[in-house]
């Protein structure tokens, strides 16, 4: 008797049908420098290295952390893609680097078409936010090993900057201005307190104003993490 990958859990023709259905959101994201499309085993990306003296590429990894567990309590899933790219970047362009493009993958146990496409159209809208482009990424439905409903979410990162404009603290002395910009409010970083403090301890309800948000403590906690690339370039 025949057993074929779908018996085993696997849905590779959902998982082809899904990647198709993203293809618009990507191309949302071309910017100069990108080769081809998505679909081969990786993404091409051509710089134009000109008019720097010693190019570096800045390279950054990173996730959404606990904050995803909002996404599940809520079941609402187009804003943390945004976040993930927001990890990324952010902390590539601290570094003076132009962000190029950005890789992203996600994993479940089996794929719900609905809420992988409202994850990539987040991700879509932090690419185009930082001006990277989405050059690929990986989709893992693996059986078993995650609960019904949940997944995780890692995305990577690579910039370029010439290394006479690299920032770094060494760089830095007495006389230098220092320049705040505001945050969005609670970024992706910490969700493990933030949600010790406002959903255990506190037990406030996700789908109630606790007074002053003007929306509920989910909307609130789900804002994404503000993207600072623009600004610092």
């Amino acid at each position: 008797m025949a057993i074929t990958y779908k018996d085993a859990g696997v849905d590779v023709e959902a998982g082809a049908a899904f990647v198709r259905g993203i293809a618009g959101l990507v191309e949302s994201t071309r910017r100069p420098g990108v080769v081809g499309g998505i679909g081969g085993f990786g993404g091409v990306f051509e710089p134009d290295l000109s008019g720097m003296g010693r190019p570096q590429l800045v390279a950054g990894a990173d996730g959404v952390g606990t904050k995803l567990r909002i996404a599940f309590a809520t079941g609402r899933h187009d804003t943390v893609g945004v976040d993930l790219v927001a990890m990324c970047v952010n902390d590539v362009v601290v570094t003076g680097a132009e962000p190029l493009f950005f890789l992203d993958y996600f994993a479940t146990g089996r794929l719900d078409a609905g809420v992988g496409e409202a994850v990539v159209t987040g991700v879509a809208m932090g690419c185009r936010q930082a001006g990277c482009a989405l050059l690929g990424g990986e989709t893992a439905e693996m059986p078993g090993s995650y609960p019904d409903g949940e997944y995780d979410l890692a995305g990577f990162c690579v910039g370029v900057v010439d290394a006479d404009r690299r920032w770094d603290r060494g760089r830095a002395e007495a006389g230098d201005a220092l320049v705040g910009l505001p945050s969005s409010g609670l970024h992706s970083n910490g969700f493990s307190l933030v949600r010790r403090v406002l959903l255990e301890d506190a037990e406030l309800p996700l789908d109630a104003d606790p007074g002053g948000l003007g929306r509920t403590l989910g909307a609130e906690l789900l804002a994404p993490t503000r993207i600072y690339v623009k600004d610092l370039l």
